[in-house]
C-alpha cells in the first residue's frame, strides 16, 4: 500500500503535464489557423483592390465618365489599402477601422456600378463585363473568407 502511494503523485503529475502540453499545442494550432484565415481575408480584399484598379482604368478609357465618382472610388481604394492589421495583434478597434475602410470602398464601388448603367457602350465592353463578373466573385470570396475567420 505504501509503495502504491509513492507512485500516485508522480503519475498524476505526469498526466497533468501531458494534458498541459497537449492543450498548449492545440492552442498554438488554433492561433495559426486564425492567422491563416485572416491572411485569406486580406488576400480577398487585395484581389478586390487590384480588380478595382483595372475597372477604373477600363471605365476611364471607355467613357467620358463622371469625374467625382471615379475620384471617390480611387480615394476609397487608397484608404482601404492604407489600413492593415497585424494578425498576431488584432484588437476590436483595429478591426473596426479596417472594416470601415473596406465598407467605404464597397460603397464607392456600388455607386460606380450604378453610374455605369447610364453608359450602354461601357456595359457592352467585354473587358468591363469580365471585370464586373470577377468583382462579384471576389465579393463572394471575401464573405466566405470573413466567415471562416470569424
Amino acid at each position: 500500500m505504501n509503495a502504491l502511494k509513492k507512485w500516485i503523485v508522480p503519475i498524476v503529475l505526469g498526466i497533468l503535464i501531458l494534458f498541459g502540453i497537449g492543450s498548449y499545442n492545440g492552442l498554438v494550432g488554433k492561433e495559426e489557423n486564425a492567422k491563416t484565415a485572416w491572411s485569406n481575408v486580406e488576400s480577398a480584399y487585395q484581389r478586390r483592390n487590384d480588380l478595382i484598379g483595372n475597372l477604373v482604368k477600363t471605365v476611364q478609357g471607355a467613357a467620358d465618365f463622371e469625374k467625382s465618382t471615379l475620384e471617390a472610388v480611387v480615394n476609397a481604394r487608397a484608404k482601404a489599402t492604407d489600413v492593415t492589421i497585424d494578425p498576431s495583434n488584432i484588437n476590436p478597434d483595429q478591426l473596426a477601422k479596417f472594416q470601415q475602410a473596406q465598407s467605404g470602398l464597397k460603397g464607392s464601388l456600388d455607386r460606380l456600378l450604378l453610374v455605369v448603367e447610364k453608359y450602354p457602350d461601357l456595359k457592352a465592353n467585354q473587358n468591363f463585363l469580365e471585370l464586373q463578373s470577377q468583382l462579384e466573385g471576389t465579393e463572394n470570396r471575401i464573405n466566405v473568407a470573413r466567415d471562416r475567420f470569424n
